[in-house]
Formats: structure tokens, sequence, C-alpha cells
């Protein structure tokens, strides 16, 4: 826990100065840096044997997505139509992998023996997820260049609130499990302690940021949609692991395990996030 509370500490710091202080070209790079470290854990999900095989894909597909989607300031703006089929994609991911979780094990069988699946699987969860963050990052930047970092780490505070009324309301007053099958420790109770815990920090930090919903009712929406996607999306993840039985998704990060196991959700949260807020 020492470990993991000093490791924090300083990563914390390290990522609000990269969304606030990197230019966009720099921050693109990043967080298709971090999809790329995110993508080589994935491999250990696949059926493929060499792990520098498995990569190929996700790397032709990212490298190739930033050739394609337009990513320059005046095109996030505009917010085309390319992104918000990408954002759909990964929207609609989400519900279905929710759905994978929740019913798993018998949903495993529909997957599990399938390599183009898996390499799917990963591409969906990973190729939104960078773009998401990164279109949240451009918004608004002619009237407030900082108004685009301010939504992506509205996004993150979210999660983390979650996640943390999330394990303290499970600790206490955790009785019924979600999904005792993938992950024995979350519970309903926990979740709902989540929610309450995200919408009080999703209520404070909208007014210190000044980020611009239409009316208080669209904000609990979006951020009750956003919570519930990321605690599901943690799930995903640990049915990923559970059937390739795997602990941990790389121990890259000490105390915290790999970049998968820090990411997962906000992958899912993000593309959800991102898309509600563009349309509503």
């Amino acid at each position: 826990m020492k470990q993991r509370i000093i490791t924090a500490l300083i990563l914390a710091p390290l990522v609000v100065w990269g969304i606030f202080s990197l230019p966009l070209t720099w921050f693109i790079g990043f967080v298709a840096a971090v999809s790329l470290i995110g993508a080589w854990e994935w491999t250990q999900f696949t059926l493929t044997r060499s792990r520098l095989l498995a990569l190929i894909p996700s790397v032709l597909v990212v490298g190739l997505s930033v050739v394609i989607i337009p990513s320059d300031i005046v095109s996030l703006n505009q917010v085309d139509s390319l992104h918000l089929l990408l954002l759909g994609v990964g929207f609609g991911w989400w519900l279905i992998a929710s759905g994978l979780a929740m019913t798993y094990p018998k949903s495993a069988r529909l997957w599990e023996h399938s390599n183009v699946l898996r390499h799917l699987f990963g591409l969906l969860t990973l190729l939104p997820f960078l773009w998401s963050i990164v279109i949240l990052r451009g918004q608004h930047y002619y009237l407030d260049p900082y108004y685009g970092s301010k939504l992506v780490l509205f996004v993150c505070l979210i999660v983390w609130a979650a996640d943390s009324g999330a394990y303290f309301a499970g600790k206490s007053l955790g009785k019924r499990k979600m999904a005792p099958h993938v992950s024995p420790n979350k519970t309903v109770e926990g979740l709902i302690g989540g929610i309450v815990t995200a919408l009080v920090v999703a209520w404070g930090s909208s007014l210190l940021f000044d980020i611009q919903f239409t009316s208080y009712v669209s904000m609990t929406m979006i951020t009750l949609a956003t919570v519930v996607i990321s605690v599901l999306g943690d799930l995903v993840e640990s049915m990923f692991k559970r059937v390739s039985k795997i602990k941990d998704s790389s121990n890259i990060i000490p105390g915290h395990g790999g970049v998968l196991d820090r990411v997962d959700s906000l992958t899912a949260a993000f593309p959800v996030f991102a898309l509600l807020y563009l349309i509503f």
C-alpha cells in the first residue's frame, strides 16, 4: 500500500501537468504512446505465441488513425462525422463489453477461442480511448486554450472519485456482489457509494473549472452514465485477465501493475463521456 501511495503521489501531478502543459501535438503523441503500451499489455490476452507479432495490428491501426482522422484544432472543434463515428463505436463496444462481463462465464464461450475477436476487443478498447481524449482536449480551444484540458481532467476526477467512493463504501457496507465470477470484491453498495462521490466531485469541479453543461440534469445524467460504464470497464479488464490467467497486465508501474490496470476505468469512461457531452 505504501508503494502504491508513493507512486500515485508522483504520477498524479505529472498527469495533470501533461494535460495542461503539453502542446496538442505532443499531447496526442503522449496519449498514443500510453495506448500503445496498453496494446502491448493486451497482447497477453491474445492467443498469438509471439507478443511482437500480436502487437503489429494495434500499431498499424493506431498509426493509420493518426494519419486519417483529423487532429488539428479546427477539426477537433468542429467534431466531424468521423469523430462522432469513432466515439459511437466506442460507446457501443462498452455496452456490449459490459454485457459480456455481467454474464461471465457463460459469455466467454462466444469469444475465448477466437484470436480475431480478442484482437478486435483490444482495438475497440484502446482506439476510442485515444481519440476521445484528443477530441475533448481540443474543445473550445480558441475561446479558452485550457478548456479542453479541464474537460479531460474532469473525467479523470469523477472516475477517480468513483473508484475511491466505491472502495470505501464497498469495504464498510458491501454485501451484494455485482459480478462475483469476475471480481468478487465489487458490490452494488460500492457502486452506489462511487456514484454519490462522483456526483459531488462533478458538481464541485464543474463550478471550479467553469465547465458548461446544458443543465444540472444533463451534468448529472452524463456523469452517472460515465461512472457506471467506468465501473463496468474495470470489470471487463478483470474478465479478460481471468480468462487469460493473469493477475496484473504488467509491472511497469510500481505498486499499481500495468497501464491497463490503471486506465481500465478510463478507457470506458472517456468515449462515453465525450459522445454524451458533445451530443447533449
